[in-house]
């Protein structure tokens, strides 16, 4: 409704992050052939703003999010935050740039308690997100040479344990690799150290050793203990078959990364899955 809006009183239609949760069922309205019954119900879990006061912590997009941990992340104090997610906020510097940084989100454990507004909405007003939903930003980088998150577009992604979070920037030079920051808070360090571009978005390996991603025209896995690289793939000779500059995902056990490969089928070329082994020493490769 925010969107068809004429109203000047009314919020702008912008992009949030929601979630659901089991408060069904939710019953709807069938006078359009898209309205369905559902058995959860979302919220809305970001806060947006219209104009987002230069240099503050407001943002007016919340974008490319993850969740974070398989079951949260510890806190400074040893307790444990069993709900969170990392996202991607679009902030505005104070010399009026915008750049996406790094944010959290806290979730409570009940979603379904109103906070500062109805959870639905309003006709003027976007859904208020729910009591006890703490909005954080992580990485302050609006100085830097490079500000904010750079390289190609993709989602923020965490280690399995919740203890950091993945995403990418330039570094001094200019050249995009993996950075990663605490959900807690804290300075963002430099994992990689490549001398070429991170090319793709990333996954992590189930058990949080390894980065998996495209760069010159390989596949290349990172040891998050050690921040080395370590190429999977040969280089083509022709960069058309080269793997595509997607995500590359881990197996379960993680053995194995599945990516995009452009390969020949008679007289056409189509996308093809492929996957590559992974060693179970990589010190070998």
């Amino acid at each position: 409704m925010l969107a068809r809006q004429t109203n000047d009183a009314a919020e702008p239609n912008q992009r949030n992050i929601g979630v659901s949760i089991p408060r069904g069922p939710v019953v709807v309205n069938r006078n359009h052939s898209r309205n369905n019954d559902g058995a959860y119900f979302s919220v809305v879990v970001s806060r947006t703003v219209a104009t987002p006061r230069p240099g503050s912590d407001e943002i007016s997009r919340a974008f490319e999010e993850a969740w974070i941990g398989s079951d949260g992340y510890l806190r400074a104090d040893g307790t444990r935050q069993r709900r969170a997610l990392a996202m991607q906020g679009l902030v505005t510097t104070k010399s009026g740039m915008e750049i996406a940084e790094v944010f959290v989100l806290d979730l409570p454990d009940d979603l379904s308690t109103p906070g500062d507004g109805p959870l639905e909405g309003t006709l003027l007003r976007g859904p208020a997100p729910p009591r006890g939903v703490i909005q954080r930003r992580l990485t302050f980088s609006d100085d830097g040479k490079f500000p904010g998150i750079q390289g190609p577009r993709h989602w923020l992604r965490s280690s399995p344990d919740g203890a950091e979070i993945a995403f990418l920037r330039k570094d001094a030079e200019g050249i995009v690799q993996i950075w990663l920051v605490s959900p807690g808070g804290g300075r963002a360090r430099q994992l990689t150290f490549n001398p070429w571009s991170v090319a793709s978005s990333f996954s992590w390996n189930p058990d949080g050793r390894y980065l998996a991603y495209v760069m010159d025209e390989s596949v290349f896995i990172t040891e998050i203990k050690t921040g080395r690289a370590y190429r999977l793939t040969k280089k083509r000779s022709s960069p058309e078959s080269a793997p595509l500059a997607q995500s590359c995902v881990f197996s379960p056990d993680g053995r194995a990364i599945a990516f995009l490969r452009n390969l020949p089928m008679g007289q056409k070329s189509f996308f093809q899955i492929c996957i590559v082994a992974v060693p179970e020493r990589v010190e070998t490769l």
